[in-house]
């Protein structure tokens, strides 16, 4: 089979001693005789995988003890909205609109009290996070959202404004577990799982448990924070396949030396890519170079009616998912944890090869 490197944004490319590892246990997972789409959720299959996974996450981000960690469903787009039901209650929230995610993120809010937009790059096509110094920040709000990294736009922040004792609630799912992070600057970290962590389906919460107990008397008992920290995610069936993957990931970074290791293969990685960008004038990225998000690096041709031709040449050079999202057009390069420095050795090598050809 012929070498291919998977650029998609999501559902990302996994690691492949992970899938190498789920399919010889697909059939028969420790010789339980079952696979883990078969178990029950309950048994102690099934709990033994759910209680390893949360502890090598915890490891992994060094999360303190007065942090609950929730496995849920619906991604981030769900949790969109089951954040201001846990955390609003009719009260004024903070926003910072960085990108499409999170200008989702605050249309998402509206219906559940007053927004804020405290800061926008909106102006300039997101394509730098705000200085913070000119951001507007409500010191009576319930807590403050951001997005850490932008995933259409190739947006990372390079700090965090200075909230007060306003938490901080990140949603983180396109670079989770690619970088150190003190968990304790925040006061709820989410993700959806198919960037760096596993399967479409799941989103990982990490919330401070002062913050459970603030929800909407009208929240449903399965979207409430406090209610499923109470049920170790299970009040009702938890996305468990996506579960075990994730587990299989961890395990595989905690491998790699953890998040501090990959940090360093993240930034060679990016550099590569970033560098040759910057060395001519037939490709372009348009963000702001202190903001440039090491995961997913949009770009765009000189010649723009080459676009078809260069995704069509990369397809044939086993390069995919090259294709910007629609919102934005042009190129997009998502190198997660997973993707091997070879795979973008082999993107810099076919620009470079279409740049001389044209």
């Amino acid at each position: 089979m012929r070498q291919i490197y998977n650029f998609s944004a999501g559902p990302a490319v996994l690691p492949k001693p992970v899938l190498e590892r789920a399919q010889a246990e697909m059939l028969d997972w420790h010789g339980s005789g079952m696979s883990v789409m078969e178990m029950s959720h309950r048994g102690k299959e099934f709990t033994s995988i759910l209680a390893k996974t949360e502890a090598d996450l915890r490891t992994l981000l060094n999360i303190p003890q007065n942090y609950k960690v929730l496995f849920l469903q619906g991604g981030a787009i769900a949790e969109n909205a089951v954040i201001p039901m846990n955390l609003l209650n009719g009260g004024e929230a903070d926003y910072a609109v960085t990108g499409a995610w999170s200008k989702r993120s605050v249309e998402d809010a509206s219906a559940y009290g007053k927004i804020n937009v405290a800061a926008s790059s909106e102006a300039d096509k997101f394509t730098h996070v705000p200085t913070f110094d000119t951001w507007k920040l409500n010191r009576n709000a319930q807590y403050l959202h951001i997005c850490t990294n932008e995933t259409i736009n190739g947006v990372e922040f390079d700090g965090l404004p200075d909230a007060g004792d306003v938490p901080i609630v990140a949603d983180m799912s396109s670079h989770i577990l690619s970088r150190p992070i003190d968990v304790t600057q925040y006061g709820v970290i989410y993700g959806g799982a198919q960037k760096n962590i596993g399967p479409a389906g799941l989103c990982i919460v990490i919330v401070r448990e002062d913050l459970l107990g603030k929800a909407s008397p009208q929240t449903p008992a399965v979207f409430n924070w406090k209610t499923q920290a109470e049920n170790q995610s299970m009040i009702n069936t938890p996305p468990t396949y996506s579960i075990y993957i994730a587990g299989l990931v961890f395990e595989w970074l905690l491998e790699q030396g953890g998040v501090a290791e990959i940090e360093k293969q993240n930034i060679a990685k990016a550099k590569l890519l970033y560098d040759y960008i910057d060395s001519t004038d037939f490709y372009r990225n348009n963000v702001a170079i202190n903001n440039r998000s090491r995961m997913n690096i949009p770009f765009f041709l000189k010649d723009e009616s080459l676009n078809d031709a260069f995704l069509k040449g990369a397809e044939a050079n086993g390069l995919l998912q090259l294709k910007g999202h629609r919102m934005v057009g042009g190129m997009r390069a998502s190198i997660y944890n997973a993707m091997p420095i070879e795979g973008v050795q082999a993107l810099v090598s076919y620009m470079k090869a279409f740049e001389s050809a044209h």
